[in-house]
């Protein structure tokens, strides 16, 4: 197993439970007190609910899956893949993870097989008609696109979701060796329609000791185990304040726990609709409500509010960024497929992987219909990039991080690119990939392929680089 399937797994093991160091989401057990074995039961008892869940979805949606032969018999798998003994998975020569889909297809690393797609055009309505005008945008296709991902990919978000309400639960003025403080600030969720469910939204709050007036901030989404410290203290040392969300208090990440958090919340704990919000939509929204409490902080600059995620994290920033406009600079590493890279492009990660029963709760159910139908999605990463236009953005992958397909990220920012023309702000600036380390950050959409893995700390700086150009005043 390569260090970034390590990392992933490592990630997977803390969230899958909505695991939470402050111990804020009540609806999930202590990992750490439990015994290996309890841990591991916990674990499998997890994944078969979540199997249940996915299988009811597919049953509503009469979607079945094919009939495959064992993985090592499948003459559709390549010839020079390797099984690893005590896993599920194969590899190729490089050490690159490759997995059969449900849908019989098999992970891709070659480019010569990875671009049998048509990249649709942004910038054509529906009916045919080009957009023309920044107007078009704005009141036609724009629309368009957003109701595709709301009622096709990521789930409608409920009109009606209750009131939340934060409250600062503590504060610490000697962390990062006494050049922060620390807050600990929790939203209460009215959970008065369906007691059983009792997510909240807690969020870590750094601010440097020494700042005065208003400042930038950063919302890093996370959900796992430990904080990212390094990346807080290089925001700090640079004059911004961070939040840090733990999203597994909002909403479980796995299929087990929909029946709880806010969605099981908004539903009384009932199965989901096909239309209905997934996970990433429902962290989306908790990341609205953070932000509808920090624009009214008179020590912050409201219009200087930015929103960062990393892997399933880079996916939840892109789309709250497109999501709620409010947002002034989302920075999205490593975020894959359903996040920045072309979903229809065959290359490490895919569709079929995001619309299994490990992933499929990301998203709405209605997704599951495009696991082995991939033509059939009416939108591609790009797409959800030109909701976030003309507002900056920011996309970063690592030359190691085949899974997460650098190339596909950035084949992507040159597909939106010419939304962002069009709204009188600057695309990505060229169709050519650029070599490892070379930041392409002059422009509104801005891309990085750090030379590394699954990481986000190597483009922080490079991050505040390009925000720095987004902020200043313009003479």
């Amino acid at each position: 197993m390569s260090s970034n399937q390590s990392c992933r797994l490592l990630v997977w093991v803390c969230v899958i439970v909505g695991f939470s160091i402050s111990n804020t989401n009540a609806q999930a057990p202590n990992l750490q007190k439990m015994s290996p074995e309890e841990r591991t039961a916990y674990m499998n008892k997890v994944r078969t609910a979540s199997q249940e869940d996915w299988q009811k979805m597919m049953d509503k949606l009469n979607l079945k899956l094919p009939t495959l032969p064992p993985p090592a018999d499948d003459p559709k798998r390549p010839t020079h893949l390797k099984a690893k003994e005590g896993t599920n998975n194969w590899y190729d020569e490089a050490g690159n993870t490759h997995v059969r889909s449900g849908w019989g297809n098999w992970t891709n690393y070659d480019e010569a097989k990875a671009n049998e797609y048509k990249l649709t055009d942004p910038l054509v309505l529906k009916n045919g008609k080009p957009v023309t005008t920044a107007a078009m945008w704005w009141k036609q296709r724009r629309p368009e696109i957003l109701n595709d991902y709301l009622t096709e990919i990521y789930g409608k978000i409920p009109t009606n979701t209750p009131k939340v309400t934060f409250a600062p639960s503590g504060v610490d003025s000697t962390v990062l060796n006494g050049k922060a403080l620390r807050k600990m600030i929790v939203g209460s969720i009215d959970n008065s329609r369906y007691p059983a469910a009792t997510p909240s939204i807690p969020v870590t709050y750094y601010r440097p000791v020494n700042a005065s007036g208003k400042l930038p901030m950063m919302v890093i989404v996370w959900g796992s185990f430990p904080q990212p410290v390094a990346n807080i203290e290089k925001l700090i040392d640079a004059g911004w304040a961070v939040a840090l969300l733990n999203t597994g208090a909002i909403q479980a990440d796995n299929g087990a726990g929909l029946p709880e958090g806010i969605i099981g919340l908004m539903n009384g704990g009932k199965d989901r609709q096909p239309e209905e919000w997934g996970v990433l939509a429902a962290w989306s929204w908790g990341l609205s409500r953070v932000l509808d409490y920090f624009e009214k902080d008179n020590t912050i600059n409201a219009k200087q509010i930015g929103v960062q995620g990393h892997s399933r994290w880079g996916k939840t920033a892109l789309l709250a960024g497109a999501l709620d406009p409010r947002w002034a600079i989302v920075f999205a590493s490593c975020s894959g497929s359903l996040g920045a890279s072309l979903e229809k492009r065959s290359w490490g990660e895919t569709i079929d992987n995001v619309a299994g029963s490990g992933e499929y709760h990301w998203m709405a159910g209605n997704f599951l219909k495009y696991g082995g139908n991939w033509a059939a999605m009416p939108v591609d990463a790009h797409e959800l990039m030109t909701l976030i236009a003309p507002r900056p953005l920011f996309i970063t992958g690592g030359t190691k991080d085949s899974w997460a397909d650098p190339k596909g990220e950035f084949l992507a920012c040159v597909g939106a690119s010419p939304v962002y023309t069009l709204l009188g702000k600057k695309g990505v600036g060229t169709t050519e990939m650029p070599t490892p380390d070379v930041s392409l950050i002059d422009g509104e959409l801005a891309f990085r392929n750090h030379e590394g893995g699954h990481v986000d700390s190597l483009d922080w700086p490079v991050f505040l680089e390009f925000a720095n150009k987004q902020f200043k005043p313009k003479k």
